[in-house]
């Protein structure tokens, strides 16, 4: 499930980082261009935000999964004893 998480939150940070890279090019300031500068950068930043959020819900996902299996495998050789 993290592994998942990160890969998400990878693939958002990239597509933020393209979208400010569109509002500081030429693209979004010709007219007919989708939006304006000030929409990519909000998009990009609302993205990178996001992201952010993924890559810590990864982060908190991988940390429970690992205490679980600590505390499975200590029951396990409590048992043993």
């Amino acid at each position: 499930m993290g592994r998942n998480l990160y890969i998400l939150a990878g693939s958002l940070v990239l597509f933020a980082f393209i979208s400010c890279g569109v509002a500081y090019t030429n693209i979004a300031q010709q007219p007919g261009s989708p939006g304006d500068v000030s929409l990519w950068r909000t998009m990009g930043l609302g993205l990178f935000v996001v992201g952010l959020l993924v890559a810590l819900a990864g982060i908190l996902s991988s940390l429970f999964e690992q205490a679980e299996r600590r505390d499975e495998e200590s029951r396990r050789a409590k048992r043993r004893r």
